[in-house]
């Protein structure tokens, strides 16, 4: 006879197949959180590992992310896996037995009960119920209700606030802002200037750009494009376009000689596409046959990113680019004055694309901006003096916030008498043609937002030397 011991132990084996697409989503969840994973790497990992595609990869993606971005609402209802249930249209009783099913599978019949009780708990409200129940006042306490609401820390809502209003723009719009960086983002490309166009890419089935004029927005996999596949086109957000093809706008003092500088090229979107503008003017003789963008990144591991980012432009114009691995500081000091343009795109909080980076929310803190400042404003110096008296500098970061934006710029200034701020949103313009519609506040600064650009919220500051 079977002891009852054992006969509990095989009824609790006997279960369902597990969903392989929430599958997908827990272990991208548990690597983020264990491991500090980037859910986009791990997620296309997980989704290969699986051997996911189309729907069930879409529907993995979702769920994690949305889990990602959701994580602060959730987590005031209790319910560590309550996305699907609150923010999909799965029937609850649905949700409920599926992710009962992989805790039962992927940790066990005890955790499997507990989630079960939980579930059903979250399941009997609705999420506008739950948000009534768990939310602050909005009247008492504004912004914790936008916190838990929009699932936002507090501080990240304070300082998207501030930098509304400090780049000119009314705090009302701040819930559509934190609403933005909850949107599903549009998969959008950079077709390589003389290796792809926008033109063959809609002919593929992908769509124009909103802005930039050499965006394509896709309606498939990215690899379904054969110019994204062939690298002649690469995955880029439009806000980053937009910032690099500024600075090839600006007008620089004296021939351009074509020597550029991309300062910090990792992960090598933004060399890429400074690189095919390069080698286009090369052809068209606007810049001597020596023309060369040097991509310099400290990472070793982000060098081989670049050099992968550069490899087709390489291709079709040898050596337009030259990729170091280097310390980007000193490089002022080691070649001074010696580029027309230079690209200073610093490290920082990433707070401009919470869209596409969903846990860099809950991995940010303020104390992050205190570490990362005196870097951007050294790398900053080490631009300014890298480039040539007439050169123009482009200082751009993926945040909105001042700290990192705004006050770094004015503090390099400040001690410098050799540098003019430019009109960077008349080299944006001249950059993209002037599209009808194309929103831009006070200047001579451009900061770009989500919910009136729909691309990532990137800041760009246009600097001359004398």
């Amino acid at each position: 006879m079977t002891p009852p011991a054992a006969r509990a132990k095989t009824r609790n084996v006997a279960r369902r197949e597990v969903d392989p697409a929430r599958q997908v989503a827990w272990r991208v969840l548990r690597a983020v959180h264990e491991r500090d994973a980037y859910a986009n790497l791990e997620l296309l990992d997980q989704l290969r590992i699986a051997r996911l595609h189309g729907r069930d990869a879409a529907f993995a993606t979702e769920l994690a992310y949305g889990a990602l971005r959701g994580r602060g609402t959730y987590d005031a209802v209790l319910a560590a896996c309550a996305h699907q249930l609150l923010a999909t249209r799965v029937p609850a009783h649905a949700g409920v037995a599926a992710t009962v099913d992989l805790v039962r599978a992927d940790i066990g019949q005890g955790a499997a009960g507990f989630a079960n009780a939980v579930l059903r708990k979250v399941s009997q409200h609705d999420l506008p119920d739950w948000l009534a129940r768990v939310a602050p006042d909005a009247g008492t306490d504004p912004d914790g209700h936008l916190s838990v609401a929009t699932s936002h820390p507090v501080w990240i809502v304070r300082a998207m606030r501030d930098a509304l209003v400090l780049a000119g723009r009314p705090a009302g719009e701040l819930p559509d802002l934190l609403a933005a960086d909850n949107a599903r983002p549009a998969v959008t490309v950079a077709a390589l200037p003389g290796l792809a166009s926008v033109p063959e890419m809609v002919a593929a089935g992908a769509l124009p750009g909103r802005w930039s004029p050499v965006a394509a927005v896709l309606t498939g996999a990215p690899d379904d494009q054969p110019a994204v596949h062939q690298r002649r086109a690469r995955v880029q957000d439009e806000g980053s376009q937009l910032v690099a093809l500024a600075l090839t706008a600006a007008p620089v003092d004296g021939p351009d000689a074509g020597r550029w500088l991309d300062l910090c090229a990792g992960p090598g979107g933004k060399a890429a596409l400074l690189a095919a503008t390069l080698a286009e003017r090369r052809a068209a003789g606007q810049v001597p046959p020596g023309a060369v963008l040097v991509a310099n990144e400290l990472a070793a591991h982000r060098v081989v990113l670049v050099r992968g980012s550069v490899r087709a432009v390489l291709a079709a114009a040898p050596g337009i680019v030259e990729v170091r691995e280097g310390d980007a500081t000193v490089i002022g000091r080691s070649e001074p004055g010696r580029y027309d343009r230079v690209l200073v795109d610093v490290p920082c909080t990433g707070l401009g694309a919470l869209r596409r980076r969903p846990e860099a929310r809950w991995r940010r803190t303020p104390a992050d901006l205190a570490g990362l400042g005196p870097l951007q404003r050294d790398l900053l110096r080490s631009g300014l003096d890298a480039v040539r008296p007439g050169g123009v500098v482009a200082y751009v970061t993926c945040s909105p916030h001042p700290a990192e934006s705004r006050m770094v710029v004015s503090d390099v200034l400040r001690k410098r008498d050799d540098v003019e701020r430019l009109d960077a949103r008349a080299a944006l313009v001249a950059g993209i043609g002037d599209p009808a519609g194309f929103e831009l506040g006070p200047g001579p600064d451009v900061q770009l937002w989500p919910h009136l650009h729909g691309c990532d919220a990137m800041y760009l500051a246009l600097l001359r030397r004398h």
